[in-house]
This record gives C-alpha cells, sequence and structure tokens, in this order.
C-alpha cells in the first residue's frame, strides 16, 4: 500500500506527493526536448551555413502576455491563501483570456513569418523555428483545461460560506493549485529562454 499524504497544520504536504514527482519528471522531460532541438538547430545552421531567421517583434509582445498570465496565476494562488472567492476566480479567468490572447498572438506572428516569405518549407532552421514554437504553444493549450477545470470547480462548490470554507481549507486543491502555477511559470521562462535563443541566433551570423 502507498503511503498517505500528510500535512502540516497549514495545509503543507510534508510526504512528496506523487503530483510533485509525476510534474518534476514532465518538466525535466519537456526540458530536454527543448535543449535537444535547441542544439540540433545551432548544429544544423553552423553545419549546412543557413543564415538564421529573424523573429518578428510580435515574439517580444507575446513573451509579455505570458509573463502577464504568469503574474494572474499568482494573482489566483494569493487569492487562494487569503479565501478571497472573487479574486481568486477573476485571476484564473484573467489568467485563460491571456493564454487565448498569446495563442491568437502566436498564430498572427507565424503569419507574419509566412508574408516574409518563411514558410515551414523555407529551410531547416525555418522548420525548427516553427516546430519549436509549436511545441511551446501546445503546452500551453495542454494547460487551459486544467484551468477551466479550477473556475468550474470554484463556481460550483463555492456557493456558501461552509462550502467556501471546505474549499480553500482542501490540501490537495491547493497543491494543485500550486503545481499548475508553477507549470504556467515553467512556460513563462521557457518561453523567454526561446526568444532570446532566437534572437542570439539572429545576431550571431
Amino acid at each position: 500500500m502507498s503511503r498517505p499524504v500528510q500535512y502540516d497544520h497549514k495545509g503543507r504536504s510534508t510526504t512528496l506527493h506523487p503530483y510533485n514527482i509525476f510534474l518534476t519528471l514532465f518538466l525535466a522531460g519537456i526540458t530536454m526536448l527543448f535543449l535537444a532541438l535547441s542544439a540540433s538547430y545551432i548544429y544544423t545552421r553552423i553545419q549546412m551555413k543557413i543564415p538564421p531567421i529573424e523573429l518578428p517583434p510580435l515574439f517580444i509582445v507575446n513573451t509579455l502576455i505570458l509573463i502577464a498570465s504568469s503574474y494572474t496565476m499568482k494573482m489566483a494562488n494569493d487569492a487562494y491563501k487569503a479565501d478571497d472567492t472573487d479574486k481568486y476566480v477573476q485571476s484564473l479567468v484573467y489568467t485563460i483570456v491571456l493564454s487565448f490572447v498569446f495563442m491568437i498572438s502566436q498564430a498572427v506572428a507565424w503569419s507574419l513569418l509566412f508574408k516574409n516569405n518563411i514558410p515551414i518549407a523555407h529551410s531547416n532552421t525555418a522548420s525548427y523555428l516553427y516546430v519549436i514554437s509549436f511545441l511551446h504553444f501546445a503546452h500551453v493549450v495542454a494547460g487551459i483545461p486544467f484551468l477551466i477545470l479550477f473556475i468550474r470547480a470554484a463556481k460550483t462548490r463555492m456557493k456558501d460560506p461552509v462550502s467556501v470554507l471546505v474549499y480553500f481549507s482542501d490540501p490537495e486543491k491547493k497543491l494543485k493549485l500550486k503545481l499548475l502555477t508553477f507549470y504556467w511559470h515553467f512556460l513563462d521562462i521557457l518561453w523567454i529562454y526561446l526568444v532570446i535563443f532566437f534572437y542570439l541566433n539572429h545576431l550571431i551570423s
């Protein structure tokens, strides 16, 4: 039998929860994937002497959007700890809205590359750019259903003072929100790394 998860008086886990292990392994796998793609991009560009792709400025705008979504996730965590129902739900809604704004903006960024005659088949470096940015895009999409589930759970379960107290005092719910927030911050940091990586490649001919 598995060891039951124990919590301290503040609702913090005192044992290593399986969710923590899963997320750690998952993020480690994502990190290795993107590092491998980055290394392959550099190797291919140098070996084939292909010039780097210049990113549309919209990639920078998308970085700011993701940073804003990370901040709203932090707001949701703070509201959860403060038992602030309205701010908690609003912050999650803001995060979803910003995520959709990011996705729409990223689609526009890809269309700008096409208008500049840089389709995915333009060169190997262009292919890497599209694949890497799309993989990040897909991980943002994958996080949205979890945000929706949190909002749905909050609206269905927090109907009176007692249910609100029960919801906010649930240690496992708190852990899941914390891990989702960590995942969102990770995606933000990963995107910043990718943008800096591609811009540095553009500067280094």
